[in-house]
C-alpha cells in the first residue's frame, strides 16, 4: 500500500474530486419505497454501491447504519468491502473522539484491520487535538487517512470553533495541528480537515498540505463554483461532499450515477 494522501491524489486525478455520501436517512428510505429497517438499509446501500463504483471517494454516514445495531454494522461492513473492491476510497463519517484507551479502541476499529477499517475516517478533536494521538499514529502506521473536524457549518459550532485562544481561532488551531502532522509528508499528507461549504469565514488552509473535506454542497446551499481557493487550499486538495442532492435521484441506479456524474463535472475544476 501507499499512503492515503498518495492514493487520494491518484484517485482524484483519475476520477475527480467529488465525495459522494451514503446517508440512508429514514426519510430517504421511505422516498425510495423501502422500509426503515435492516432490509431497506441493505437495498439502499446496495444501490449506492453499484451506482458509485466509478467515483474516487464515497463517505458512508456511520450513524445511519449504527441505528440498526449489529444488522446495520453488517451492512456497513459489506459496503466497505464492495466499494474498496471496486477501487473506491472509503471515508467513514464516524466523527469519533475520546481519550486514552477508548480512543485507541476507536482507532483499532476504523484504522487498522477490523471489518470496519476504511481508507479514512472523520474524527472530532474537541477533547483536545492531542486526544486523537492513538488514531493519528495507528492511521499513519496502516497508511490510512484522518479528517479532523475544524470549521463545521452547523450554527452551534461557531461558539466553540470561532473562539479565540492564543491569538487564533480554535478552528485555526486545529488546522495548524493537522498541518504539523503533514510536515514530513512527501506529496499530499494523510491528515485532512473538515470545513463547511456554507461558511462565510474559514480558517487559513495554505499550510495544511492535506485534503479538505467540504460538506454542505448542494442541498445545504454550498455552490461548487464558489469553492476554488477556499481558505487558500492548494489546488487538487478540496473534496466537495454531496449526499442528498444525489440520493434523491434513487432508487434507480442509473439515475443515481447520472446525477453523481453531473455533480462530479460541476466540481471537476477543483481537481486541477
Amino acid at each position: 500500500m501507499t499512503t492515503f494522501g498518495a492514493r487520494l491524489t491518484e484517485a482524484v486525478s483519475a476520477r475527480g474530486p467529488l465525495c459522494l455520501g451514503i446517508d440512508p436517512h429514514p426519510e430517504l428510505l421511505r422516498a425510495w419505497g423501502l422500509g426503515a429497517d435492516a432490509d431497506g438499509l441493505r437495498a439502499f446501500a446496495d444501490a449506492c454501491v453499484e451506482a458509485f463504483a466509478g467515483f474516487a471517494v464515497v463517505k458512508p454516514q456511520v450513524a445511519f447504519f449504527e441505528a440498526y445495531g449489529s444488522a446495520g454494522f453488517a451492512v456497513l461492513e459489506d459496503v466497505i468491502v464492495a466499494l474498496r473492491g471496486a477501487g473506491v476510497l472509503v471515508l467513514a463519517d464516524a466523527k469519533r473522539g475520546d481519550i486514552g484507551t477508548t480512543m485507541a479502541a476507536y482507532a483499532a476499529a476504523w484504522a487498522a484491520s477490523s471489518p470496519l477499517s476504511c481508507d479514512a475516517v472523520t474524527a472530532s478533536p474537541y477533547l483536545g487535538f492531542g486526544s486523537l494521538r492513538p488514531l493519528l499514529d495507528l492511521a499513519a502506521a496502516n497508511e490510512r487517512g484522518v479528517f479532523v473536524l475544524a470549521a463545521t457549518s452547523n450554527p452551534e459550532g461557531a461558539d466553540v470553533q470561532r473562539a479565540i485562544a492564543d491569538g487564533r481561532s480554535v478552528a485555526q488551531s486545529i488546522v495548524d495541528h493537522a498541518a504539523a502532522e503533514n510536515v514530513a509528508s512527501v506529496g499530499l499528507g494523510s491528515v485532512g480537515v473538515v470545513v463547511g461549504a456554507t461558511l462565510s469565514e474559514v480558517p487559513d488552509l495554505t499550510a495544511l498540505n492535506g485534503p479538505v473535506l467540504v460538506p454542505g454542497v448542494g442541498a445545504q446551499g454550498g455552490r461548487p463554483e464558489a469553492l476554488a481557493g477556499l481558505g487558500g487550499a492548494a489546488p487538487g486538495t478540496l473534496l466537495p461532499a454531496v449526499s442528498r442532492d444525489v440520493l434523491r435521484a434513487g432508487p434507480d441506479v442509473a439515475a443515481l450515477r447520472t446525477v453523481g456524474e453531473r455533480m462530479r463535472d460541476a466540481v471537476a475544476h477543483l481537481a486541477r
